[in-house]
């Protein structure tokens, strides 16, 4: 939850992949058809997602978070093991700015699933790549994506209870957090070679998250159970998935990936209604269906890459979580 670089479009909203961690599941993976592999990842986001919303109860989103990314760092630091000499002052500035927005992105989305619907808030989350997809189009089509989306958007606060505006704001900022990080994901890609990049970032983004985590998490960050569940939330909003995906993306091409990734919304509200006992409203459930059609649709529109022009320019990996 979960954007860039292992697929041609820049709306792809590809989560944390880590280099190497696709070995944990070749063997299964090789079995599956790809799409397969992307449907089970986005089912282990969500429940992960949904998973971390019940720790709320005894921790806070910013410690949950916490746990997450720390460990996916230490499981992208343990295989990527980065190079850190000689890079330039441009270089740092980068890839400190992407470890920012992922952390914004990750701790925003966890804030709102405290206080809205898990399938809402990832809705509104997903408008951020959307933007990104459509921004400076001068299509008449990609317009019409947009107006769809924003359809959505208005249907959502049609259900019988009232959303929390401070849970749907922090959606919009996780929206605009997952966008300025598909554009610096991409800046990242062309300083760092692999997952190097993504490496660095994920550690600027547990120091960022840290002090506000310990502090409000204090001593429950001890308790060897709850550490279980973060270390759990983390490996399936993390590493499984995205080691599902990279298999996918090995077999098929990535502008299917992308739409079969713009049923994240729709996976979040099952996940919710399963989980958490959050069901929507039917025109809720409209909402979600105009920004899944709004979202399948611009990625199917991108512009295919010249011949020798980079895909996505990335990473070779995201780690956007949460939805």
């Amino acid at each position: 939850m979960s954007a860039t670089p292992l697929a041609s479009s820049p709306h792809v909203p590809l989560r944390s992949r880590v280099a190497g961690g696709a070995a944990l599941v070749r063997t299964a993976g090789d079995s599956i058809p790809p799409a397969g592999l992307v449907l089970i990842g986005i089912l282990s986001v969500q429940a992960g997602a949904g998973v971390a919303k019940n720790l709320f109860a005894v921790l806070p989103p910013s410690a949950v978070v916490w746990l997450r990314l720390l460990t996916s760092a230490a499981v992208l630091l343990l295989l990527v093991r980065p190079t850190v000499r000689g890079r330039s002052r441009a270089d740092w500035l980068v890839v400190v700015g992407f470890g920012l927005a992922l952390a914004t992105m990750n701790l925003a989305i966890y804030e709102s699933f405290a206080r809205i619907p898990l399938g809402i808030a990832v809705t509104i989350e997903f408008l951020g790549p959307l933007a990104v997809a459509v921004a400076g189009s001068r299509r008449v089509l990609d317009l019409a994506w947009v107006a769809l989306a924003g359809l959505g958007v208005l249907l959502l606060g049609r259900g019988d209870v009232a959303l929390d505006p401070v849970g749907i704001g922090f959606a919009l900022l996780a929206a605009t957090a997952w966008a300025g990080y598909i554009l610096l994901s991409a800046a990242t890609g062309q300083r760092f070679s692999g997952t190097s990049g993504l490496a660095i970032a994920s550690v600027v983004g547990v120091l960022f998250i840290g002090p506000a985590a310990v502090a409000q998490g204090g001593p429950a960050l001890l308790e060897p159970k709850l550490l279980l569940f973060g270390l759990l939330v983390g490996l399936m909003s993390s590493v499984v998935p995205y080691s599902l995906e990279m298999q996918a993306l090995r077999r098929m091409p990535p502008r299917v990936f992308g739409i079969l990734m713009s049923l994240q919304p729709a996976a979040a509200a099952l996940v919710g209604m399963a989980l958490l006992a959050e069901f929507l409203s039917a025109s809720q459930w409209l909402a979600v269906a105009c920004v899944i059609i709004a979202s399948a649709g611009a990625t199917r529109a991108q512009r295919r890459p010249e011949k020798g022009e980079q895909a996505g320019g990335g990473t070779a990996g995201s780690e956007r979580d949460g939805g």
